[in-house]
């Protein structure tokens, strides 16, 4: 009896007893595979980014959109503690890839493509990293996050309307 619970718990940890641990570890690899193509053209992408980001006609809140990522990445505290094993980098990951999506998102397109011409980047392996991205996240997830450029501007807009700013900065100078 001993024996037989034993062989089954090496079994799943190997991934021998039914083929089904085996077939999830091979979908999350050619899933992970996926991304490779991404990974090779990260640098271009990089310039892509630091180019729409220095374009006057890339949305303000798009741009806040990413400086807000980038500040969560270095601020160090995390939704959940990188401690944790696989997930604890997960939300670092969830972060990035929902800033991207909707900063690109916010981008006019005819900006895109000028600058995916500039830089000499082929538009239609864009567009498939691009998609790769986005089906990496839930699209309920997406739709909310889409949203939030929308209540920065009224946040923004309803501080510059309400008088506060000149106050506070008076106060902080003071």
């Amino acid at each position: 009896m001993a024996r037989s619970s034993r062989r089954r718990r090496e079994a799943r940890t190997t991934g021998t007893e039914t083929g089904r641990t085996q077939r999830i570890g091979l979908r999350r690899l050619l899933g992970l595979a996926a991304f490779l193509p991404l990974a090779s053209r990260a640098p271009q992408y990089g310039r892509l980014f630091w180019e729409l980001i220095r374009d006057e006609r890339t949305p303000v809140g798009r741009k806040a959109m990413l400086a807000a990522a980038l500040g969560y990445l270095v601020v160090g505290r995390d939704l959940v503690p990188d401690d944790l094993p696989i997930i604890g980098g997960l939300d670092d990951l969830v972060v990035v890839v929902l800033a991207v999506d909707v900063f690109l998102d916010g981008v006019p397109e005819d900006v895109i493509e000028e600058k995916l011409d500039e830089l000499g980047i082929d538009a239609r392996s864009f567009r498939e990293d691009v998609a790769r991205i986005r089906r990496f996240t839930p699209a309920s997830l997406r739709r909310i996050i889409r949203r939030a450029p929308a209540a920065v501007g009224f946040a923004g807009r309803t501080w510059r309307n309400s008088g506060l700013g000149p106050r506070v900065r008076a106060w902080i100078n003071d």
